[in-house]
């Protein structure tokens, strides 16, 4: 009766009776667990009761196959199966019955898998199935359920061991028509069973990977409509699966696979819906592309320095303890798995979770405290460079002549209007160059000219082009040594000092002569000698061609199988003792680096028109390989060059996201238009074949390089051209600009440029003390001059950060610049600014390290005085504020961020750390001043490229020996900020969608001192606060520019645009020695929106 009123309702499929349905199903149900003769009548051959059931749970499906679920139906088809195979011969019908109904109702139950393999199901099925082969209509509930059943790793395993891969290949090999007797189901049952690495190794021991690309191939081959795409694609994920393990990589090497995959991808690619195909296909064929070690004879550094004495441990000991020849070893172990090659976009969400166990949740440790390691008396030998904290300016009369011009009117008005929203820094400065001025349309070349030798060479030296492989012990130019006085041609050149009052080639000579490297360089690079002449037309990030990265790949591919095409001809070697340029048949291009700053230490021409690449490890490291700088010559015209970088380290890279790299032409430049510029099509970053040794990784072994690739066409035959990662800056550019701003500056302005100490290759470390000298020496002039805050500036602690230099040469020159507000931010405060804090590292193309080999940003806490001079007496001088009770009342060091876009800061914070961290604590601990956010809020409504949602106040311990913690934690200043400047370009505000140049970043460094100006307005007791006009306009200002700016301002926003096509590169992290690219970003929207609403009244409350 029961069962005819439910046979009923499921043919009416009334579903307004679902509850009275979902009451006669539980009533059956019951009716067969208590009663035996009711189950007997269900199961009887000639009853429809299993039907009736079935078709029930077909008809109103999900929430009636919930409610058997849940009263144990599962249970009881699983007995019911038991005891149905116990007859002789079971009952086909029932068989099929029961398979039917265990396909429905497993995938609800969570414990079904382990169901079914306690009450014995698992071989039932596996039995039936080998007994009915060719009975397609058993065959397929059979197939679903072995499904349901292998999603569970310990029934794949017992499935492997009973035989079921065995019968997957007899089901679905071809030929085997009709077509459903291989049907999805099928596939998909063997994709589960090989996701577990016994049955893989099963399936490659039973020879199955040439059987599963021949069955991929005749699908391929016959599927023209593509009707069985669920087929293919889950042969596919069979064969990712398998070669997951080196055995199964090996098997699908010699079956040919690498061949099979390409062919049938190159007929996929003009279908465009075939493209998860072709995608699938080359995750497989790099996968299984034989792992390669670096062509080099060693991943160390080409250049060597003998340190004073190694460090007791870490990296650098490491390096120096190992034997030759161990130090790059091929690892082809099992552990680079699916999710090392597979993922196509960083995961954000993933890498917060994982920062999330980096943040700092001892509160102890979080509690700015002043920490004096050293006794005073030591510190003392610092007075010298604070000389203004007690000069009396009696005997120089070094006073400013006479007052300033009142800042009042429209003239204050519109200079306000011309600082804030023009590019240019200064229009009436003598520091506005071309370098940082700028228009609406390109400016006209340079006409005067001068005339120059080629090569560039110091003191008129041959070029010797010489390799580094010992290189100095000391360091130094070539500039004195003895040798032939070969000249080249003589070149007419434009004299580009016209248009940059900072720049003066010949200055540029003398700076170089004075500077030691390790290779002991004898050239000056052609674009640090013209200088650089930002051009005005807007540079906009570059859209990326849809398939761009699939072509590179596949090509990188053609090398294993048409293995005839490679040449394979090194042109430039930095480890050859004769020389690093070799002589060739001028079919090749031309490479060199061997000039301050350059990185290039071999260039191989692996085909017609393609070039590997090959970067030098900073000194004293195996690794770092991320900056570039070197010149190409023996160009031809109208012909696509490709070059790959092909040992990049950090698993992404915003050249996947619209940045191009930086070309300089000669010829351009002689021409009169000597600038770098952003070029380069068909870019894109992924990982490659080239295996990193596990002593480079920190132990972790399966890893591998990325290579960083693009295609040039050049426009001049024979051209002279340089590339680099970012716009170069050297140290000599450094001592060039601060001579030149010294014979700038005016007598208003007090200037003092210091030594602080000399580098391990000898190289002086500036200090520059910047303020406005007083009026007069009276007592009513000099305390209040004396007695200004400190801010304390520095920068390029890593070298490869160039944009952080073209950062801190705005800020310098607008310290240094005669308008009246830069006057009014000198009377303000005191500057001491390091420039350059890594100045070895720089000269010498590091990346990331000093000469010592170890990050000098993570060398704050206990700084060698040997290994480290410049971050230990810079954290002197700190210290020496700090006893004097001068702390300064800013911190900033400077950086790049080569991972995300805009310029933001990184600042310390208790109360965001915990709210980030979860940690329990009580409200007394989370007592703070809100002041740390203010400069930040401020530079983001005045700068458009100032991001204050990508802005964090988290502190990490993976950070903990930085600067910026450091200076917070020890010298106690609460606004000690790291600022990141993109080397890519902006999302935001009204450089959106464009590349960063060199004016957009003087433009920060100039707006950043602004920000500076407004921050001593909005701490000052609100008793000195006058000039009211001059308020008004300034809060005018910032309110147009905060409306100009994108609401993106404030907003995260992290996640990159996605593709059209699948970006293929790890997720995984490379940054074993963590870095400013991976700084948190979290942002605690609360204290976002409350300082939001900050006012020039609540921010006084605030102030230090």
């Amino acid at each position: 009766m029961l069962l005819g009123q439910l046979e009923r309702m499921s043919r009416e499929s009334m579903m307004t009776e679902a509850e009275i349905a979902r009451q006669l199903t539980a009533k059956i149900l019951h009716l067969i667990q208590t009663q035996e003769k009711t189950k007997k009548e269900v199961m009887s051959k000639g009853s429809t009761g299993m039907e009736v059931i079935l078709a029930s749970l077909e008809v109103c499906g999900g929430r009636r196959v919930a409610v058997f679920v849940s009263k144990g139906g599962p249970a009881i088809l699983l007995k019911l199966l038991i005891s149905a195979s116990k007859e002789s011969p079971p009952s086909e019908e029932l068989m099929l019955q029961l398979h039917s109904l265990l396909a429905k109702v497993g995938p609800k139950d969570r414990k079904f898998g382990v169901k079914a393999r306690l009450t014995g199901a698992l071989n039932v099925t596996v039995n039936l199935l080998k007994q009915n082969l060719l009975n397609s209509k058993l065959v397929l509930p059979c197939l679903q359920v072995l499904r349901v059943y292998s999603s569970n790793s310990v029934n794949a395993i017992s499935l492997g061991k009973s035989g079921a891969v065995e019968l997957m290949f007899k089901i679905s090999s071809p030929p085997r028509p009709p077509p459903d007797c291989c049907p999805p189901h099928n596939v998909c049952s063997f994709l589960l069973f090989s996701c577990v690495e016994t049955n893989a190794r099963r399936a490659v021991d039973r020879g199955h990977v040439p059987l599963l690309l021949f069955a991929y191939q005749d699908w391929h081959r016959n599927d023209t409509r593509q009707r069985h795409m669920l087929i293919r694609k889950g042969l596919l994920a069979s064969l990712r699966n398998i070669t997951n393990i080196k055995c199964g990589r090996t098997a699908f090497i010699e079956a040919d696979g690498m061949r099979v995959l390409y062919n049938t991808s190159n007929e996929c690619l003009p279908v465009r819906t075939l493209d998860p195909l072709v995608n699938t296909s080359s995750l497989i064929m790099r996968k299984c592309f034989p792992k390669n070690r670096l062509p080099l004879p060693t991943i160390k550094s080409a250049f060597h320095y003998p340190l004073p004495h190694v460090p007791a441990g870490g990296p650098v000991a490491q390096i120096y303890s190992q034997m030759p020849g161990v130090d790059d070893v091929v690892d082809d172990s099992d552990e680079e798995t699916e999710a090392d090659m597979e993922n196509d976009t960083e995961n954000e969400e993933d890498e917060k979770d994982c920062r999330n166990d980096d943040i700092e949740t001892d509160l102890s440790k979080l509690r700015p405290r002043e920490i004096h390691s050293r006794p005073f008396e030591e510190l003392r030998v610092y007075d010298k460079f604070f000389l203004e904290l007690s000069e009396d300016f009696q005997v120089s009369g070094g006073v400013a002549p006479g007052p300033r011009p009142a800042p009042r009117g429209t003239g204050l008005e519109q200079e306000l209007v011309r600082v804030l929203e023009r590019v240019a820094l200064e229009a009436d400065s003598p520091l506005n160059g071309g370098g940082g001025g700028g228009g609406g349309v390109d400016e006209p070349p340079v006409n005067s000219t001068r005339h120059i030798h080629s090569p560039l060479l110091v003191g008129g030296i041959a070029a010797a082009r010489r390799g580094g492989g010992g290189g100095s012990s000391a360091g130094g130019s070539d500039c004195g040594s003895e040798g032939p006085e070969e000249e080249g041609p003589l070149l007419e050149v434009p004299d580009t000092a016209l248009l940059l009052p900072l720049h003066d080639p010949d200055l540029y000579v003398e700076m170089v002569k004075g500077t030691a490297s390790v290779p002991r360089y004898s050239e000056v690079a052609y674009p640090d000698y013209f200088g650089h002449v930002a051009p005005t037309f807007r540079e906009p990030l570059l859209e990326r061609a849809y398939g761009v990265q699939r072509a590179k790949i596949f090509q990188d591919i053609e090398r294993l199988i048409h293995p005839n095409d490679i040449l394979d001809k090194v042109v430039y070697d930095l480890d050859i003792p004769s020389g690093p340029v070799i002589a060739d048949d001028g079919e090749s291009l031309k490479f060199n680096s061997q000039f301050e700053s350059g990185n290039l230490r071999k260039a191989i021409h692996v085909r017609q028109h393609e070039y590997d690449l090959v970067l030098n490890s900073d000194i004293n490291s195996n690794h770092y390989h991320q900056w570039f700088y070197f010149e190409v010559s023996g160009m031809r015209v109208g012909t696509d060059y490709r070059f790959n970088i092909i040992n990049c380290e950090k698993s992404n890279s915003q050249f996947n996201y619209g940045m191009q790299v930086l070309m300089y032409s000669v010829q351009e430049a002689i021409g009169g238009k000597p600038r770098w510029v952003r070029t380069g099509e068909d870019i894109c970053y992924y990982k490659n074949h080239f295996s990193r040794s596990s002593i480079a990784t920190g132990g972790q072994k399966g890893k591998s390089y990325y290579t960083m690739t693009f295609t040039m066409n050049f426009s001049h035959k024979d051209d002279v051209c340089y590339f680099a990662y970012h716009y170069p800056y050297t140290y000599s550019t450094l001592k060039m600009h601060l001579s030149k701003l010294e014979d700038l500056r005016s007598p208003q302005i007090y200037w003092r440029q210091d030594v602080l100490c000399e580098t391990l290759a000898g190289n002086s470390c500036p200090l520059l003390t910047i303020t406005a000298m007083p009026e007069a020496t009276t007592n009513d002039h000099l305390c209040p001059f004396k007695n200004r805050p400190v801010i304390f500036l520095s920068a390029r602690v890593h070298p490869g950060e160039t944009n952080a230099s073209w950062v801190m040469k705005g800020t310098l020159e607008f310290l240094m610049g005669s308008s009246q507000l830069a006057h009014s931010l000198r009377e303000a405060y005191i500057f001491k600014i390091v420039p350059m804090l890594n100045p070895d590292g720089v000269i010498n193309g590091n990346h990331r390290c000093s000469l010592s080999g170890e990050d000098l940003n993570r060398q704050w806490q206990n700084p060698s005085h040997e290994l480290h001079p410049t971050i230990y007496h810079t954290k002197s001088l700190l210290q020496y504020l700090a006893h004097i009770q001068r702390a300064p009342l800013v911190f900033c060091d400077y950086h790049g961020h080569s991972r995300k876009k805009n310029v933001f800061m990184y600042g310390c914070s208790v109360k965001e750390t915990v709210w980030q961290s979860n940690i329990s604590t009580s409200s007394c601990d989370l007592h703070e001043d809100l002041g740390y956010r203010t400069l930040p809020k401020i530079l983001s409504q005045m700068a458009s490229a100032f991001s204050m949602g990508s802005c964090s106040f988290v502190v990490e311990r993976s950070k903990e020996s930085t600067a910026r913690v450091v200076v917070w934690r020890e010298i106690g200043v609460q606004r000690s900020y790291t600022m990141e400047s993109t080397l890519c370009g902006c999302d935001q505000g009204k450089y959106k969608g464009l590349q960063i140049g060199t004016r957009e970043l003087e433009e920060m460094g100039a707006q950043f001192c602004l920000a500076l100006l407004r921050l001593k307005r909005l701490t000052s007791p609100l008793g000195l606060r006058t000039q009211q006009h001059f308020l008004d306009v300034e809060s005018d200002l910032m309110e147009t520019r905060a409306k100009v700016t994108s609401p993106t301002t404030y907003v995260m926003e992290e996640d990159e645009p996605s593709f059209q096509e699948e970006v293929d590169y790890s997720a995984d992290s490379n940054d074993d020695d963590p870095d400013p690219d991976v700084e948190a970003s979290n942002e605690p929207e609360d204290a976002a929106l409350h300082l939001d609403t900050l006012s020039d009244c609540e921010t006084a409350n605030h102030k230090k």
